[in-house]
């Protein structure tokens, strides 16, 4: 569930690393972050909030790094196994390599400039500098250094920096930038619990320009449907919600506008689908169906479900859960004075936008893939692949029989943008992923640029071979026997692995024998 709407605060609900204490400083530093950096809130999109994640990653990396450098002061014998091996291994006297220094100013910023001529006069380059207020009281400010010399006029550096009245504590840091851990991703559908870290968006009590931000009536009936969601555990069946008549009402007003468009604007498979729905899921302008009963009916027809969400996910959560085939979905209506337009998701658009392409098994493996291949990748990948995402689950068009139609749920469920889409107006490129996930997205009322697939099989062998490019750090497969991720790096897990691929093989085999 992604939107092109308002950030306003991030909300950290749950842990999910395998290193507890680690990610709640990540999660309360994430937090402080976005109230330190309010002009990063204003009118993001999925995109940008994968991107959010890279810079807030990135900043409590380099605090890391500079609280872990703190060490004893360096002394004569330090200096001696630096330059014998930790630092120089062995490199003659006249060869350049990088090091880092760490030291504590005493007086404040202004005695840095004295401090940066001894490294000029012992012929230093500086590559790099970091800062930090100190945290004992005898100090300013912490510096870390790293500076490219040789063994001969690093040792004099030492000693003089040693000299410097203005400094104190001058240590050695090995690596500016230590090898990161691999990144946690869920490898069980229940682990899923875990991933809730919410990104709340543009919400009726956060922003003056919402439609409901006066209303306290809604605002408290929101907070009562997420409040619901946040209790659930995977396995539940997903509680039903009794909605009230401007709910019913807003649905309707919005259910018939759109249907009326399907017919010439939507693909093929949404059409169909979309009928199928009707007779079997409730759906109906006079009801809003219950999201368990949406779920049962997509578990039959391709093994997704829906599982309800109190707010908008991260990037990574988001494409991690649709590895599994679980889809997050909202259960709050929009506010009835726009019922056709929402500034963030909400049950209108995840049940006519999503839920009838997450029922075509060709589309629905495709969100698989997506979400598949974004697990334990670098934050720079999730942009991507969240990029991807937008372009084409969300806003993408397919072209069937020589028209163009909409396959993203954000046009299915917004009568303005689905008849925008398919105009004159905005550019349509062809969906060639290398190009499309380094496309930066334009904040408009509609987007100026939406990209077309030639078909859902083009797309996803487009995608698949795009994923094949990407650094992994491992290579994984999902057992949907068990609903979970395997990591292949074990001879039994591989030969097992095989086993399956050969038995779906041969079933195929014997098929077109047959045939």
């Amino acid at each position: 569930m992604f939107n092109p709407s308002d950030t306003k605060v991030v909300k950290e609900e749950k842990v999910m690393a395998s290193d507890p204490e680690a990610t709640k400083r990540r999660m309360a530093f994430r937090k402080s972050y976005s109230l330190e950096h309010p002009e990063m809130w204003k009118r993001r999109s999925l995109i940008d909030d994968a991107k959010f994640e890279t810079v807030t990653n990135l900043e409590f990396e380099k605090q890391e790094r500079l609280s872990s450098a703190t060490s004893p002061s360096i002394s004569e014998e330090d200096i001696f196994t630096a330059t014998n091996g930790e630092v120089f291994s062995g490199a003659p006297d006249e060869s350049a390599q990088r090091c880092n220094i760490m030291f504590a100013l005493k007086y404040g910023m202004t005695t840095l400039g004295n401090v940066f001529t001894t490294f000029e006069t012992n012929n230093c380059t500086i590559l790099h500098i970091e800062s930090r207020k100190a945290k004992r009281k005898t100090a300013s400010f912490e510096v870390l250094v790293s500076v490219e010399t040789t063994r001969d006029d690093f040792i004099c550096l030492i000693k003089d920096l040693k000299k410097n009245s203005n400094l104190m504590d001058v240590s050695l840091y090995q690596g500016l930038e230590p090898p990161r851990e691999p990144v946690w991703f869920p490898k069980h559908i229940s682990e899923l619990d875990g991933c809730t870290h919410l990104i709340t968006k543009f919400e009726p009590e956060l922003d003056c320009d919402h439609p409901g931000f006066t209303d306290k009536g809604y605002r408290a009936r929101r907070k009562e449907i997420a409040d619901i969601a946040f209790s659930y555990k995977q396995g539940d069946s997903i509680p039903r919600i009794e909605y009230n008549e401007d709910e019913i009402r807003t649905w309707g007003v919005s259910y018939r506008q759109l249907k009326e468009l399907f017919p010439t604007h939507a693909c093929q498979q949404h059409i169909d689908v979309f009928k199928i729905l009707e007779k079997e899921a409730g759906y109906s302008p006079d009801n809003v169906p219950q999201l368990d009963d949406v779920s049962n009916f997509l578990k039959k027809r391709t093994g997704f479900q829906l599982r309800p969400v109190s707010g908008l996910l991260s990037a990574r959560d988001f494409l991690a859960s649709l590895a599994f085939r679980v889809f997050q979905c909202t259960q709050y209506v929009r506010h009835h004075s726009k019922p056709l337009h929402s500034p963030e998701p909400d049950c209108i658009h995840e049940l006519l936008g999503h839920v009838p392409l997450l029922a075509d098994p060709s589309f629905a493996e495709f969100s698989q893939q997506i979400g598949l291949a974004s697990l334990g990748v670098s934050d720079d990948d999730i942009e991507k692949f969240a990029t991807l995402y937008w372009f084409t689950v969300e806003f993408g068009l397919c072209r069937q029989n020589d028209n163009i139609k909409a396959i993203g749920a954000g046009l299915l469920s917004s009568f303005g943008e689905l008849m925008h889409a398919l105009s004159d107006v905005p550019e349509h490129r062809p969906f060639e992923p290398e190009k499309t996930a380094l496309q930066t997205y334009q904040d408009a009322d509609y987007q100026p640029i939406y990209f077309v697939s030639e078909s859902f099989e083009d797309m996803k062998e487009k995608l698949r071979t795009y994923s094949r490019n990407i650094k992994r750090p491992v290579d994984i497969t999902y057992n949907p026997f068990t609903q979970s991720i395997e990591v292949l790096n074990e001879p039994e897990t591989m030969k097992c692995f095989m086993g399956t691929i050969g038995r779906q093989l041969q079933a195929v085999q014997d098929a077109i024998g047959r045939l």
